[in-house]
């Protein structure tokens, strides 16, 4: 199997679980706990089914639309994932092109292996820094002020990791950043020898973003798990949420939101945009699937704030009913790193050509000429 062959999400997987050692392809693809609300969070589409209208003339399809203050030429974008250099020597440097090329956004994350300096050089497409609060205020500020002189035009503020989701299949698999060689890894780096040379020989792997500023971005010995624990804020509360929307003052999305109280807060406090969110599940596993929570947020504040879908979208399809109930935009995470993994820049490039082209034509078999033409009318849900 190779880059030819992968036609749809799964394909990227499939290839990525080949092309990665064992630990790297489970920490993509796992989630927390028993694992219910990851899978909940695709099969939650299924609920949905498409109304379609015929005799249109729906064949010259507008998808760009506007979110976070930045114009995309289709309703999906990456969010924000760390550490894309385990899954990829080229890490942020390949999903960022990739991304631009195809006209659509870039988040980076507080965890990333390329720093937001270098990304801001690197591209001049739409570009989103998520930010995490950590303990030390210091650092929390300094992200801030220099992703905003790194040229990035909006920020996300993810509010659902104050402590980090028991991820059994990480302690399965032995997962650590970065990757040691022990027992229990050491067979299958042995038996993925271009990503273990790849990985090892192309530069330090570090924290970018915050090697300068503590020393735990500079010898990560432990599990990721292990970092969040110990760095991020764990009493983090709407107040320091507040203070980061007014330092930024620009477009600001809380990612991780669930309910429409919250929702509505996040409306108080300044943000434009919420990203309805639960990490991919891998934080509360039982948690709703952000599907199932769209279209009551929508109806309680999608007249006053952006609301952005995140998690579970696996096909064209799952962004047109999204969309029709009310999200400005989805965002991919697992997906593109499967893709990332497989392939580098040129597997990102090939999943978002394939969505694009998917959310095009599912839009014309749908009869709409815009985006701005989904709407409840076009679904509905079953009642078994």
């Amino acid at each position: 199997m190779n880059l030819k062959d992968c036609h749809n999400v799964e394909d990227f997987r499939k290839l990525a679980k080949k092309k990665l050692p064992s630990p790297i392809f489970h920490y993509i693809d796992g989630g927390s706990d028993d694992e219910v609300t990851l899978k909940r969070n695709t099969d939650s589409f299924s609920k949905c089914d498409l109304i379609p209208n015929v005799l249109t003339g729906a064949s010259n399809v507008d998808l760009s639309t506007t979110v976070l203050g930045q114009k995309i030429d289709f309703p999906l974008f990456l969010a924000a994932t760390a550490m894309h250099r385990l899954y990829h020597h080229h890490g942020e440097r390949a999903t960022a092109r990739a991304a631009e090329k195809m006209g659509t956004m870039f988040g980076i994350s507080t965890m990333a292996t390329t720093s937001m300096e270098e990304i801001g050089n690197l591209t001049d497409g739409p570009k989103l820094f998520q930010l995490y609060i950590h303990k030390d205020k210091g650092l929390t500020d300094n992200l801030i002020e220099r992703s905003r002189k790194a040229g990035f035009n909006s920020m996300c503020l993810t509010v659902d990791a104050a402590v980090a989701g028991n991820r059994e299949r990480d302690r399965r698999t032995g997962f650590t950043t970065p990757p040691r060689l022990t027992l229990s890894s050491l067979l299958s780096f042995a038996l993925h020898p271009n990503w273990t040379f790849n990985h090892f020989f192309s530069g330090k792997f570090m924290l970018a973003n915050i090697i300068h500023m503590t020393e735990k971005g500079t010898s990560i010995d432990k599990s990721v798990i292990d970092y969040i624990n110990e760095q991020f804020d764990p009493a983090m509360n709407w107040k320091d949420a507040e203070y980061c929307v007014k330092k930024w003052n620009g477009p600001f999305a809380l990612k991780g939101v669930m309910s429409v109280e919250d929702a509505k807060k996040a409306i108080d406090i300044g943000c434009t945009a919420v990203m309805i969110s639960n990490h991919g599940g891998r934080q509360l596993d039982g948690s709703r699937a952000p599907f199932d929570q769209l279209a009551e947020i929508v109806d309680a504040v999608g007249d006053k704030i952006e609301v952005i879908l995140d998690g579970g979208v696996r096909r064209g399809t799952h962004v047109l009913k999204a969309l029709a109930l009310g999200a400005k935009a989805c965002s991919l995470g697992k997906a593109y790193l499967f893709a990332l993994g497989a392939a580098g820049q040129q597997g990102v490039e090939a999943l978002l050509q394939k969505m694009k082209a998917e959310i095009n034509r599912d839009m014309i078999l749908m009869g709409c000429k815009s985006v701005k033409d989904l709407n409840r009318s076009k679904v509905a849900f079953r009642k078994n």
